[in-house]
């Protein structure tokens, strides 16, 4: 099995792997491509997009700067909007339904690493997919960690910290957040 398919298992994978650096740098060439590119070249800067995505609805807007490490575990819905300095490390999938806002400063990461240092310190890390559902709001460096899902019409305050998955409908808030009212 190679590394890149223990990696979309959500296996220990190694990410000082040929295959996986050069998937990795192909990306970060198309994010560079990305934000350098101006803001009235709109249909450019969605194409570039479609290209890094695994798969991305016709209205995609993503404001500079924006990072991910691979780009193909991406799939986004109609509707897209990532404002400044959005990350997505995406070692496992990211889906992210139709009408989802994303503020500035937030990250989503599927990567992670083993609790043990001797674990850890080897550089073997793994990833777990992250869903958001549709029509949600996620607010101002807010953090998605690995293995999240977040149902439809969910919004996540500003500065949260998102440990565990939480049903549609409601708002969400805190270090970890907790429902705050369903909507």
């Amino acid at each position: 099995m190679t590394e890149r398919e223990k990696m979309i298992l959500g296996k220990y994978y190694d990410p000082n792997d040929a295959e996986l650096k050069k998937l990795r740098t192909e990306a970060r060439l198309l994010t560079e491509r990305l934000n350098k590119t101006s803001i009235e070249s709109l249909a450019e800067r969605v194409e570039i997009s479609k290209l890094l995505f695994g798969s991305a609805g016709k209205i995609i807007q993503i404001e500079p700067t924006f990072n991910c490490d691979y780009g193909f575990n991406i799939h986004v819905g109609e509707n897209f909007f990532a404002n400044f300095g959005c990350v997505i490390l995406d070692v496992a999938e990211v889906i992210i339904g139709d009408n989802c806002f994303i503020a500035p400063q937030v990250g989503i990461y599927t990567a992670s690493h083993p609790i043990d240092p001797l674990s850890r310190n080897s550089g073997l890390e793994y990833g777990k997919p992250i869903i958001i559902g549709n029509n949600c709001w996620i607010g101002g460096h807010a953090t998605i960690n690995p293995g999240v899902t977040l149902g439809d019409n969910v919004v996540v305050a500003s500065g949260s910290v998102v440990t565990k998955s939480f049903e549609s409908d409601v708002v969400i808030a805190g270090n970890p957040a907790k429902v705050l009212k369903k909507i």
